[in-house]
């Protein structure tokens, strides 16, 4: 294992940490045995049908159209309230065109935002639009969630449904949309022009697989000074330079998501939240991860509990030592805190001062639209296919995500720019967005098997190194944070955390935003709001809705309340910050790959 300055002999439960961690109990070899021919030749069939759908299983798709059919055709009464609004439903768009055929400009009522602007109100715009309005009305009641039936199926068939839905709103194409159809007027066509060029050259940046412009890593983000203190095979730990005379005793370990490039949370200086910290006298370390690669491929779990966090916090406590450290987890990252926190806990080797999850599940019984990606078909296709390369590339996990939110992340941006002509203004959360990252083959494969399809955490059967853990022994205090529309993890499972731990000492933030955004608000953000709830005993609790309803509302960003939170939690008595020893600065190297 490769450091970038030498290490000096860690405290002594790292040590035996370190080497329980490290005494696999898998067979030796296991990750190297030659499969059978016909698995290979079944993983060949599996990864070629993979790369044609896009790495969905159609099977399970078809399946639950199917389900949901069954179903309606068992249950009469609804098939006749269902046919009853669909007649009213025609014939009120029949009526509509003709009163907006023959009278002055008329609203189409019900539509959605997207025919807001006193373009639609003309003929025959209004009627098309209050059509389609009528149209997805009828099919968002025939989907109805409280019909009987499976609900991953039923989760798929809605999904299904929206995205045909989305795709065929009138809003998208030139000649069904008033507005664009005056822009290009207005412009002689040169908006068509700009809108092919932009699409050539979106087109060149993705075969060549460049970056967005604008925002490059270590010069407009990611620029918060500090050194890489520590690099092993997969990750490298940054140690960031104290902004303030004295600062507090205990350090902050961040550990971010590895689907994502670590600088989400050191964006630009008005919202990083790393600068935010420093700047308010915390020591603080960072994992970067590195993208892996095609010969990354066997990296495991347990490789990133062990490679990743462990060994990070190994040298967190040689930097800082005898000293308690504040946890803090965003993301998957919040996941793999609280499977190395509980080992921690179960062995008794080590006891964190706190522990902050931003956005992180324990719980994945409910991991929300996500849902609809998971199943044993969709695991299936999606191994063979990481088999075969060693990795899932980065445009695969973002393809998911942009189906989850079609309408904001596909056709609105498209038909700004490739119709309109129009290029967005990039934030800085976008150049983040775009930057990806790469799974391992077997670390991918199995943390959406244990933990999403299993939910072997939250049940108390996940293992590392042969060792059951179980959530209930972590007792340290707990700050919480949920993101009101998150689609990445739902904030009533975020919540759930709640119950599978024993802490006495907990706090429950649900702040407005999404799974990014919420998070990375800025401390000063006139748009924010939260909610916040704390329990002093270990065993009180509430349903996630409850809990919300009795939490007072509070205007502005989370970060403040949060900051004080950890100070609370920190020694009275602040140090003198020291300087920071490092041969590379950061950003350092791995999140450049």
């Amino acid at each position: 294992m490769a450091t970038v300055m030498g290490r000096s002999s860690a405290a002594s439960w790292a040590t035996d940490t370190c080497l329980l961690m490290r005494n696999d109990s898998r067979p030796a070899g296991e990750g190297l045995r030659r499969p059978a021919p016909e698995s290979e030749l079944k993983r060949e069939i599996l990864a070629r049908l993979a790369a044609a759908t896009g790495g969905l299983a159609p099977t399970d798709y078809l399946h639950a159209w199917w389900e949901w059919y069954r179903d309606l055709a068992a249950q009469p009464d609804r098939q006749l309230a269902l046919a009853r609004s669909a007649v009213e439903k025609l014939l009120d768009s029949w009526q509509f065109a003709a009163r907006a055929a023959l009278g002055p400009p008329l609203e189409p009522q019900g539509a959605q935002a997207g025919f807001a602007s006193s373009a639609w109100k003309l003929w025959p715009f209004n009627a098309m639009a209050r059509g389609y309005a009528n149209w997805t009305s009828w099919w968002q009641e025939a989907l109805d969630p409280e019909v009987p039936g499976t609900t991953a199926n039923l989760a798929r068939v809605r999904v299904a449904a929206r995205l045909l839905l989305e795709a065929a709103s009138p809003a998208n194409f030139l000649y069904t949309n008033p507005e664009l159809l005056q822009r290009t007027a207005e412009e002689c066509g040169q908006n068509l022009v700009r809108g092919l060029r932009y699409w050539l050259e979106d087109m060149q940046q993705t075969v060549q697989g460049r970056r967005v412009p604008h925002f490059e890593v270590g010069r407009q983000v990611a620029i918060t000074p500090g050194k890489v203190v520590f690099r092993n095979r997969l990750i490298e730990l940054v140690q960031y330079a104290p902004q303030t005379p004295t600062v507090y005793a205990e350090p902050v370990l961040i550990t971010p998501a590895w689907i994502m490039k670590f600088y989400i949370l050191d964006l630009s200086p008005r919202n990083s939240l790393v600068r935010y910290l420093v700047e308010k006298g915390h020591t603080v370390f960072m994992i970067s991860w590195k993208n892996p690669t095609a010969t990354d491929r066997d990296l495991t779990l347990e490789d990133y509990v062990q490679l990743g966090f462990l060994d990070a916090l190994t040298e967190v406590t040689r930097i800082v030592p005898d000293r308690r450290v504040h946890g803090v987890g965003y993301c998957i990252g919040g996941t793999l805190l609280c499977i190395a926190a509980t080992l921690l806990a179960c062995r008794d080797r080590f006891n964190f001062a706190t522990l902050s999850l931003l956005a992180a599940l324990a719980d994945f019984s409910e991991p929300g639209e996500l849902s609809v990606f998971i199943s044993p078909s969709q695991l299936a296709l999606l191994e063979a296919l990481m088999h075969q390369s060693g990795v899932l590339e980065s445009n695969r996990m973002a393809a998911a995500f942009t189906l989850l939110r079609s309408q904001d992340l596909l056709w609105t941006p498209a038909v700004e720019t490739y119709v309109r002509g129009e290029r967005p203004t990039i934030t800085d959360l976008m150049a983040w967005n775009a930057d990806g990252t790469r799974m391992p083959w077997r670390m991918h494969s199995e943390y959406l098997e244990r933990l999403y399809l299993k939910n072997e955490l939250a049940r108390g059967e996940f293992t590392v190194a042969g060792h059951r853990l179980d959530l209930s022994t972590l007792r340290a205090p707990m700050f919480v944070v949920g993101t009101e529309t998150d689609h990445v993890t739902p904030w009533r499972s975020v919540y759930n955390v709640r119950r599978l731990t024993r802490s006495c000492d907990f706090t429950f933030v649900l702040t407005s935003g999404g799974h990014n955004a919420g998070i990375i608000s800025g401390p000063e953000h006139p748009r924010r709001r939260f909610r916040s709830l704390t329990w002093t005993t270990e065993t009180d609790s509430l349903s996630p809705d409850d809990a919300v309803a009795m939490a007072p509302m509070q205007a502005g960003s989370w970060w403040p309340a949060w900051q004080q939170w950890l100070a609370r939690h920190s020694a009275a008595e602040q140090q003198p910050a020291r300087e920071v020893t490092g041969a590379e600065e950061a950003p350092g190297r791995y999140v450049h790959e």
